[in-house]
C-alpha cells in the first residue's frame, strides 16, 4: 500500500468524492472482504460490494486476494493508499486567470500544483528520498520590496548557477513568496 496516491483523472475523484465510499474506503486500510466490511458499517454485503467495486474501477482500491467461504468465492480488498491528494486541476478554477508574470498569484497557485503532483508522483518505497522544507515568515517594508525580491532573485540564481550542472541527481527547487493572509 502506498502511503499517497495522486489522483488525477476526474473518474478517480468521482468515486472517492461520495461519503459511504470514504468509508468503505476507510475500511479498506487493511485487507478485507465485503461482508467483513458490511459488518462494520451496518450496511448490506451487496451494498459494500457495489462500493468496492466502484474503488477498484477507478484504482482506489484492489483485490488482495481470494478465498472460499462455503463454497462461494469472496474477494479480499485492499485500499491502494493511505491517503488520497486531489489535483487542482480536477477542481477547476473559478472564473479567467491570467499569469502576466512570474510575480502573480496565479504562477505561485500552478507552481504549487506542480509541487504537489510532483511529491505525489515520488516513489515512497525508495529506501532514501533526500528533501528539504523550509517555511518562514518575514516582514518587510513596502519601500524595501523590491530589494528583497531582487536579493531573492540573484540569490537563487547564484544556486542555480553553481549546482545546476547536468551531473548528479536532479532536485527541483520551488520558493513562493506571498502576503501573509488572516490566521485561520
Amino acid at each position: 500500500m502506498r502511503d499517497v496516491l495522486y489522483l488525477e483523472q476526474i473518474e478517480q475523484a468521482e468515486a472517492l468524492l461520495k461519503p459511504q465510499r470514504i468509508e468503505v474506503l476507510r475500511q479498506l486500510a487493511e485487507p478485507r472482504s465485503c461482508t467483513e466490511v458490511a459488518a462494520t458499517l451496518g450496511q448490506t454485503p451487496q451494498r459494500v460490494y457495489y462500493h468496492v467495486k466502484r474503488l477498484v474501477d477507478a484504482g482506489l482500491a484492489t483485490q488482495v486476494a481470494e478465498r472460499k467461504v462455503r463454497g462461494i468465492s469472496e474477494g479480499i480488498y485492499q485500499a491502494q493508499a493511505r491517503s488520497y491528494w486531489l489535483s487542482p486541476r480536477l477542481v477547476g478554477r473559478i472564473g479567467l486567470r491570467k499569469a502576466q508574470d512570474e510575480l502573480s498569484l496565479g504562477y505561485l497557485l500552478d507552481l504549487m500544483e506542480e509541487v504537489q503532483a510532483d511529491i505525489g508522483a515520488l516513489d515512497r518505497t525508495a529506501p532514501e528520498l533526500p528533501s528539504i522544507g523550509v517555511s518562514g515568515e518575514i516582514h518587510i517594508r513596502p519601500e524595501r520590496r523590491q530589494e528583497f525580491l531582487d536579493d531573492l532573485q540573484s540569490t537563487l540564481q547564484e544556486l542555480f548557477t553553481r549546482y545546476g550542472g547536468a551531473e548528479g541527481d536532479a532536485f527541483k527547487l520551488a520558493v513562493a513568496c506571498y502576503p501573509k493572509g488572516e490566521e485561520r
